[in-house]
């Protein structure tokens, strides 16, 4: 069985083969529809009590066959997920829009409201796909590319530690290499700890066949304009010595889901043939528990040459990532941007739905809030404030890399970042949760993509393509 993130099947040309119709009605417009219906359909639509609500729907007699009924939000103006709950519930089988409409962007909510993570059931029987049927079939995909990088995303999520290590991810980043003939760099073992010292320091108390390491691609015209995308990728975050809770180990799977939503970007950025220099930066660890593995009040060494003071070894992630953002500094890039599942702070202050983002740039967070708006993929800005940078000092070392208050973790863990990225830098952090706990239509419970959209928009629209 293919991989939901190879899918792209679920969107076809529409040739005039025989298809059920999908009738999308909004509230202010259900009147109107009904009296358009004959008595046979209108009795159908009572006895299913259905009112044009959004993500509802009705199936109706429609000649020798049947067609179905979507409530939708504003018939004029489709979302990205208003056809997601008619794909998770329709009957396997293609469909057309009636009346020669077209899905446009609601053709992702198509796709991804079909995505399921089956690789370990046993009794995972494929169900049939449903098939929509479209005339725009250029518009079909770049549409179609960004389901596959969300599910892309879900799939490394979702994927349990013990199968979604280090090396696993060096094997994702190995294959998009491959694809898009772009460079692979790989640093690991006496090398690491030379070049990157907190990478090596986190990931030392790992079993072997989850070393630490630092993944790096480069793809593109170097002529381009250079642009850095870095990823959190701690594959499994115990907390180390300060270690966690069980309940909060239970999802620390998805620790690595930064180095997803770089990943699944930089398969977009050259999918899409963007005209940038790409430098995808991945520090992969796990932040294990041994007799090696490194300790509150210990004092690490970095890339940068700056000395950190440990505070605590479950803000371990900030640590990877400062390594990463100076590598990427170096090049002097037009652009850094990062995602890391870095605090519980940003969860609290902003609920699973909304990525916390931080940035330098007025205009490089009004480009990534408009293009997030504009794609049904909404992150919130939280300010890197500079008083609080007095929240990080310490009396042995350059910085420590956790505040001794309950004030302003999301804020304070950015500004430790702000730190290892070079002055004058422009620069884009997402503190994204990468999880649903919650399903929504197109959105199942589970990894997922938050911020990834919006920001591969953003570049668009600065990077043209």
């Amino acid at each position: 069985m293919k991989p939901m993130s190879e899918k792209t099947d679920l969107i076809q040309p529409d040739r005039g083969q025989s298809a059920a119709l999908i009738h999308l009605v909004d509230k202010p417009g259900f009147d109107a529809f009904v009296k358009s219906l004959s008595p046979p359909q209108r009795s159908a639509l009572t006895a299913q009590r259905f009112k044009g609500e959004a993500s509802s729907h009705a199936i109706i007699p429609d000649g020798d066959g049947w067609a179905a009924v979507g409530g939708v939000a504003d018939a004029a103006s489709l979302s990205s997920w208003c056809l997601a709950k008619l794909a998770e519930t329709l009957p396997a089988g293609p469909y057309r829009l009636a009346g020669g409409a077209e899905a446009g962007r609601a053709m992702l909510g198509w796709v991804t409201g079909q995505y399921r993570f089956d690789r370990y059931k046993s009794d995972a029987f494929p169900e049939g796909a449903r098939v929509l049927l479209t005339a725009q079939v250029k518009a079909a995909a770049p549409i179609l590319a960004e389901a596959a990088a969300t599910a892309l995303v879900r799939d490394l999520v979702n994927t349990p530690a013990e199968d979604m290590g280090p090396a696993d991810l060096e094997a994702v980043a190995e294959g998009l290499a491959k694809r898009f003939s772009a460079t692979l760099r790989v640093t690991r073992g006496d090398a690491l700890e030379r070049e990157f010292p907190m990478v090596h320091m986190v990931g030392r108390a790992a079993a072997r066949s989850h070393a630490p390491r630092m993944i790096e691609l480069e793809w593109g015209d170097p002529a381009h304009p250079r642009l850095a995308v870095v990823g959190k990728g701690v594959c499994f975050d115990s907390g180390g010595l300060d270690i966690k809770p069980s309940s909060g180990m239970l999802l620390m799977k998805k620790d690595m889901g930064g180095a997803a939503h770089a990943l699944a970007l930089a398969q977009l950025i050259m999918g899409g043939a963007l005209p940038v220099r790409l430098h995808l930066l991945v520090p992969a660890v796990e932040n294990a528990i041994a007799g090696n593995a490194f300790r509150p009040g210990d004092v690490l060494k970095t890339r940068l040459g700056i000395t950190v003071e440990i505070g605590n070894t479950d803000a371990e992630g900030r640590l990877v990532l400062g390594d990463a953002l100076t590598r990427a500094g170096e090049d002097k890039p037009e652009l850094i941007v990062d995602f890391a599942t870095l605090t519980g702070a940003a969860r609290s202050a902003l609920g699973p739905d909304l990525p916390a983002l931080f940035t330098r740039r007025d205009e490089t967070a009004a480009a990534l809030i408009e293009a997030g708006l504009a794609q049904d993929d909404p992150s919130w800005r939280l300010p890197l404030h500079d008083a609080y940078r007095e929240w990080l000092k310490s009396d042995v070392a350059d910085i420590n890399n956790s505040h001794t208050n309950a004030f302003a973790g999301a804020s304070v863990a950015a500004l430790f970042l702000d730190r290892f990225v070079p002055e004058g830098t422009d620069w884009a952090h997402f503190d994204t949760f990468a999880w649903r706990p919650v399903s929504k239509p197109g959105r199942p419970r589970g990894g997922d993509a938050l911020g990834l959209r919006a920001t591969w928009h953003m570049l668009l629209r600065r990077f043209g393509g």
